[in-house]
């Protein structure tokens, strides 16, 4: 079950989750540290890198399904660019 949405990790991602992190990978998230800010921590689902660590708060990281990760891994670098779109377009830039 989850708890309540915290006003510092506003996704409620949690351990388990698959969350894109700032840098636009799909990453399994391996811990959620709530002691200064709420810091998650993970596995890239594209290289295999970690720990990759984003500000659940000011990262803005968000929650992804699973079927996702393989048109992602694909291509990285177009998702990347048209997610960067996307926010732009949301900041009204």
């Amino acid at each position: 079950m989850r708890r309540t949405t915290d006003p510092g990790n506003p996704n409620n991602i949690q351990v388990g989750d698959i969350y894109e992190d700032c840098s636009f990978h799909p990453v399994l998230c391996t811990a959620v540290d709530e002691v200064a800010g709420v810091v998650l921590s993970g596995i890239s689902l594209i290289d295999g890198t970690y720990p990759r660590s984003c500000d659940a708060l000011h990262c803005g990281p968000v929650r992804i399904r699973i079927e996702d990760v393989m048109a992602i891994k694909q291509d990285l670098h177009g998702y990347a660019r048209h997610r960067k779109e996307e926010l732009r377009i949301g900041d009204g830039s």
